[in-house]
């Protein structure tokens, strides 16, 4: 297995039109969706094998989200549907110029179950994974906290590549303080940490992207990656930064376009690189192409409605 993703998998409802608030939408198209059922979504697209280990509700839309990822070569042996919650949605409204904002469903969502019961059934699958790539928006209970630290710290312990994107959804948080603890231990264990430019204040206590990478790289962070929308990304590895472009295009959604750029970056990094100690002696001209690679996934994103239908596949790119 070249990836699995630890978190959260939900229903994405996408309006028929941009420019229209949520209660004007009319018509909603239902999609795959959460960060990293996406990111497992892009892998699977690009060639890789990838798994998920998460939890959804035993219903309808629990159903959807399960078959719509096998039937995109996902791993889905260990998606949990349980009676306990429902399956998250989240309704995106568009701009016109395709900047999004949601309305999220996720009280007592199916997600948050997330347990040790999931990683230790999953143990092996997740043992035989060259990467361990974790969200955190599942993890707003302390049982899901625990288990989803103790794989992470399993995987750095046993060499394996460990990556997270926090994707930071910080209204789900009663106390964000909880949160920057969490983030705190995974980021000592994680060998990939990526951010969005939006998000490296709340994280690093800055918003300078150079600082914030800096910040990154001391706590240990082998490759540490900020996205910067547009303006594409900075990588920082070994002392050295640099700065990827993003492809000019039509935007027509800026859903998921961080997930396709860590979809395509971990793709990347699992064709040359198997162990954190293979990739802490990674060359950085391969590193910054990985990164152009993922600005060049996350630019197809952005073209199509949603986070996953703009996804190419390798030949697109």
């Amino acid at each position: 297995m070249d990836v699995i993703s630890l978190g959260e998998a939900l229903v994405d409802f996408l309006p028929n039109r941009r420019g229209q608030r949520v209660r004007e939408v009319t018509h909603w198209t239902p999609c795959l969706g959460g960060a990293p059922a996406n990111v497992a979504v892009g892998l699977s697209r690009l060639g890789a094998k990838s798994g998920l280990v998460g939890v959804t509700g035993h219903d309808e839309f629990g159903h959807f989200l399960k078959q719509g990822l096998e039937r995109e070569g996902v791993d889905v042996r260990h998606l949990r549907q349980t009676e306990e919650g429902k399956t998250g949605l989240g309704f995106v409204s568009l701009t016109q110029k395709g900047e999004r904002s949601f309305t999220f469903y996720r009280t007592r969502a199916a997600e948050t179950f997330l347990d040790a019961r999931d990683t230790t059934a999953a143990a092996k699958l997740l043992r035989s994974s060259k990467v361990v790539h974790v969200g955190t928006n599942s993890l707003i209970h302390a049982p899901a906290r625990a288990a989803v630290s103790e794989a992470v710290k399993q995987a750095y312990e046993a060499g394996q590549i460990t990556s997270t994107d926090p994707n930071l959804r910080l209204h789900l948080w009663k106390d964000p303080a909880v949160l920057r603890k969490l983030l705190g231990v995974l980021f000592k264990r994680c060998a990939v940490v990526k951010l969005s430019e939006e998000e490296i204040e709340f994280v690093t206590g800055t918003t300078d992207v150079n600082d914030a990478l800096n910040w990154l790289e001391k706590k240990g962070v082998v490759v540490a990656i900020v996205t910067r929308g547009p303006k594409g990304a900075s990588l920082r590895f070994r002392g050295e930064t640099r700065v990827v472009p993003a492809k000019r295009v039509k935007v027509i959604d800026t859903t998921g376009a961080g997930d396709g750029f860590t979809a395509g970056f971990l793709y990347g990094l699992t064709r040359l690189y198997s162990t954190r100690a293979a990739l802490e002696g990674a060359d950085l001209d391969a590193l910054e192409g990985h990164a152009r690679f993922g600005c060049l996934v996350g630019s197809h994103v952005v073209t199509k409605l949603g986070a996953v239908a703009g996804l190419p596949r390798r030949g697109q790119v």
